[in-house]
């Protein structure tokens, strides 16, 4: 009886963990919705200086691209190995998805110190503006995934695939895949049409 009651308990838990997360998720994509229509306002408002054709360039942000897209893959392979109960090929897949998260916040920041460094800092224009405010915000919360990668690389070594790890798992499961899209968004309203317009 007090095992039915506990894992009820647990249920319920889980249950309102992951109405929560829904919710905090619906959020974000209010909020990512308000940047593309704030760059969509703005975009076009250079100030005289430079527009996405003299700023971006594609090739470099096609590889940031494609390390997020991987990346997602891998996490994918990592929830199979989750439902398979392999522990060292989920672990493998985590590394795998932090390494690739981490190239591309890397290469992001790289972009950043590129263009303040020449002067295209976003206090230069209204699209610049726009600009850092969407890209970085997608890149913080990318930070911010890698930092919940890291906790659950380590509640896996310490406790293995309980409920609670793998219901976590999937809850980041779904927040990785989230910035994937959104990043599909910026990919091609912010950059590719930037530059082939």
């Amino acid at each position: 009886m007090t095992h039915s009651i506990t894992t009820a308990s647990e249920h319920d838990h889980s249950a309102i963990a992951a109405y929560g997360f829904w919710i905090y998720l619906m959020s974000d994509l209010v909020m990512f919705s308000a940047l593309f229509a704030t760059y969509a306002v703005l975009g076009g408002n250079f100030a005289g200086g430079p527009g996405p054709k003299e700023l971006f360039d594609l090739p470099y942000v096609l590889i940031e691209t494609i390390a997020l897209l991987v990346s997602s893959l891998a996490f994918g392979m990592t929830m199979v190995a989750v439902h398979n109960g392999r522990q060292g090929a989920a672990k493998l897949g985590l590394l795998v998805t932090f390494a690739l998260g981490l190239f591309f916040i890397i290469l992001e920041l790289n972009e950043f110190h590129h263009l303040i460094a020449a002067g295209h800092g976003p206090e230069r224009s209204g699209f610049l503006s726009a600009f850092f405010a969407l890209v970085g915000t997608h890149g913080l919360h990318v930070f911010c995934g890698l930092i919940w990668l890291v906790v659950m690389f380590l509640q896996i070594q310490m406790k293995g695939f309980n409920s609670h790890v793998i219901g976590r798992l999937t809850l980041l499961s779904l927040f990785w895949h989230f910035l994937d899209l959104v990043w599909i968004g910026v990919f091609s309203v912010v950059y590719l049409t930037g530059v082939l317009s």
